[in-house]
């Protein structure tokens, strides 16, 4: 039993610390075409955000000291793989096989990690098509209709559910689910949708603030899409 505890403690202070190691995963990142940092919420830096459970913003940043070539560690990896991505992919392959990252199930087997950003990627119970991040998009959609544009044939709807690759009808039916969420509308009949309660929460979060913000951070997390 203290031995489980011990190795519980050990790798969830491992995946929530930054370790040199990680820089080759990074670097590996920055130079895939087109070369550079890549937006924050692009799908390759959630991605790898997830694996290694440090949240995207974290390593949004450490992709800018890359382009800066900021330190000395940060210099010798770039002047070894830079030139040569073959070895650098091998060098990614022997981390991730003695990271245990190509096989997880395995690697987390007993163990506790503490999930913070990952769960807004991760499908929803209710519905499995959708994540928290789209039920961000979608509320910030619904600020830009009235209830009676809130339908299938409106064109920001379809561009919305094309954007994330889901049907018209699920956008739809999220939309009125939050105008049971909206206070001004007041509606009082009963919603019978298992998507109130991840709609109601998102709404807490985002829906009682300043919508700029709202719109800013939808605006970012569409890159995952795109």
């Amino acid at each position: 039993m203290a031995k489980n505890q011990n190795v519980r403690h050990t790798l969830t202070s491992r995946l929530k610390n930054w370790q040199d190691d990680y820089w080759l995963l990074l670097m590996q990142l920055y130079l895939r075409k087109p070369v550079g940092v890549k937006p924050v919420y692009s799908r390759p830096l959630v991605m790898l955000s997830m694996e290694l459970h440090i949240a995207p913003e974290q390593l949004h940043a450490r992709l800018a000291q890359i382009a800066r070539l900021e330190t000395p560690r940060i210099e010798r990896i770039w002047e070894e793989y830079s030139r040569n991505p073959k070895r650098l992919a091998r060098a990614v392959g022997l981390l991730r096989n003695m990271m245990g990252f190509n096989s997880a199930g395995d690697f987390y087997e007993g163990v506790e990690v503490e999930e913070t950003f990952e769960r807004d990627f991760r499908p929803l119970a209710e519905d499995e098509r959708l994540t928290p991040v789209m039920l961000v998009l979608i509320l910030d959609l619904y600020f830009l209709l009235t209830p009676v544009t809130m339908v299938a044939e409106t064109p920001e709807v379809q561009e919305l559910a094309q954007l994330m690759r889901v049907p018209v009808a699920l956008v739809v039916e999220v939309l009125n689910v939050y105008q049971y969420c909206d206070p001004y509308l007041n509606r009082r009949e009963r919603c019978s949708s298992p998507l109130l309660e991840p709609c109601r929460l998102t709404w807490q979060q985002y829906g009682n603030g300043d919508n700029r913000q709202l719109t800013e951070r939808a605006e970012a997390l569409k890159e995952y899409f795109r």
